[in-house]
């Protein structure tokens, strides 16, 4: 099963990705992973991108695929994969299908996880951390009685500094921009499947084995 994951931040796709990969052994290609790793084993591609983010540049989508290209090439990836943070624009997309032509790993399918945009935003700017526990927490979904047990024992909710609204709300801008354009492009190509984000995340994950065909 290769496949590319969708959605916008908040989304929970990661979340999704991650428990797809521990039930069925497929391992993660996550781009920014892939370019730590690059980067600390000195390779070529690896090298090139230090140069590019020592000066304060993006990592040019060249690097990065080729950087893709070799990860997919790899023994673990002959049975499947989920590309994760990638591609993130049409463009990307376009250059990523004769790559993976050429090793023989056409897509199987592009997973969109569907959100509505008030509840990504929630999602988002509810978050926040018990100052004593480290407890995740938002302040819109989690149950009452456990927002009340933080301060009921002297703790605090600690919001993140990029949690707020206008830094979310350009994230969303950025993705509705960018990104949101590969559903056209890959409803068109026919890899498609969407699923509800919305609700328990057993729930969405039932949701999506069964839209995968999985058991």
């Amino acid at each position: 099963m290769r496949i590319v994951f969708l959605g916008a931040p908040g989304s929970g796709k990661g979340t999704q990705a991650q428990r797809l990969m521990a039930d069925f052994n497929l391992p993660q290609v996550s781009t920014g992973d892939l370019l730590r790793a690059a980067v600390a084993d000195e390779t070529e591609l690896g090298q090139r991108a230090k140069t590019a983010m020592d000066a304060g540049e993006l990592v040019t989508d060249d690097i990065v695929l080729g950087i893709i290209a070799e990860r997919l090439s790899e023994a673990d990836c002959s049975n499947g994969f989920i590309l994760d943070g990638y591609p993130r624009n049409l463009q990307q997309a376009k250059d990523l299908e004769p790559v993976l032509a050429d090793i023989g790993q056409a897509l199987d399918a592009a997973l969109l996880l569907d959100v509505d945009m008030d509840i990504l935003m929630k999602r988002l700017t509810g978050r926040r951390t018990c100052s004593t526990t480290g407890k995740l927490l938002n302040i819109y979904f989690s149950p009452q009685e456990e927002i009340d047990a933080v301060t009921a024992a002297g703790g605090e909710l600690i919001q993140r500094a990029d949690d707020n609204e206008e830094t979310i709300s350009n994230r969303l801008s950025v993705y509705r921009e960018q990104t949101e354009p590969l559903i056209d492009y890959y409803r068109n190509a026919g890899l498609l499947q969407t699923i509800e984000g919305e609700g328990e995340i057993d729930e969405i994950y039932a949701r999506l084995k069964s839209t995968l065909g999985l058991s």
